[in-house]
């Protein structure tokens, strides 16, 4: 079992900034690629990010040049940088993390960017 856990969610002004970051903790020896998905009230879920162990990255469109992720495999954590926040980047953002069997979910962290 892997257990993980997001911190670094806030309140912001459109234009501003936040780094969130997701712990990985259990059996991680086998951890594959990490990502950050979010849900807005009333939408879908979306990936935001995912990034493999030897740093390829996928993006969203809607982030793309705004965002950054990254990853410490040492710490088996992963980051999401947040730049040029928008108000639509309101969301809870959650952590996904694939293992060779299956993928974990965090709780999630909120997000609130006002205009």
């Amino acid at each position: 079992q892997v257990q993980v856990v997001e911190s670094g969610g806030g309140s912001v002004q459109a234009g501003g900034s936040l780094r969130l970051s997701c712990a990985a903790s259990g059996t991680t020896f086998s951890i594959n690629d990490m990502g950050w998905y979010r849900q807005a009230p009333g939408k879908q879920r979306e990936l935001v990010a995912t990034i493999s162990p030897i740093g390829n990255t996928n993006y969203a469109t809607s982030v793309k040049g705004r965002f950054t992720i990254s990853r410490d495999n040492a710490k088996i954590r992963v980051y999401l940088q947040m730049n040029s926040l928008k108000p639509e980047d309101t969301a809870v953002y959650i952590c996904r993390v694939w293992d060779r069997v299956t993928n974990y979910w965090g709780q999630g962290t909120q997000v609130t960017v006002s205009s």
